[in-house]
């Protein structure tokens, strides 16, 4: 178990600096290259803020509390389309903080190119998001 220092800084912004760390994170503007490239996209918002702030097309939605075992191609419980371990994989939160924790969780469950998307899916909306929408 790792511990954390007590210079003052909250533990988990020392827990959300380590996993963006090891993230190739991902610019709202480069979402749809991005899935056009094959990446599965994953929105883990829970259903009221999808309700409340629109659906991301061409994602998949999985709860945060099930996204390991439905993502990692070795569960029993895993999507028919989580069978490639180097297929990458873009997380999707509201703002881009939870993702970031999933992400991190993902890659050490041996998903390596699994990230997130910078600010989530408010960044998306933000910079317009898919210009077919």
């Amino acid at each position: 178990m790792e511990h954390y220092d007590t210079s003052g800084t909250p533990a988990i912004d020392q827990l959300l600096a380590e996993s963006r760390a090891g993230l190739e994170r991902v610019h709202a503007s480069d979402l749809e290259r991005e899935m056009a490239a094959g990446a599965l996209v994953v929105d883990t918002r829970p259903v009221d803020q999808r309700e409340r702030d629109g659906e991301l097309p061409g994602a998949v939605v999985v709860d945060r509390n099930v996204l390991e075992w439905r993502l990692d191609p070795s569960s029993p419980h895993r999507l028919p389309i989580a069978d490639d371990r180097d297929r990458r994989i873009v997380v999707v939160c509201s703002e881009g903080y939870s993702s970031s924790l999933a992400a991190h969780t993902l890659q050490r469950l041996g998903l390596a190119r699994a990230t997130d998307l910078i600010g989530g899916f408010q960044a998306w909306a933000a910079v317009g998001g898919y210009a077919a929408e």
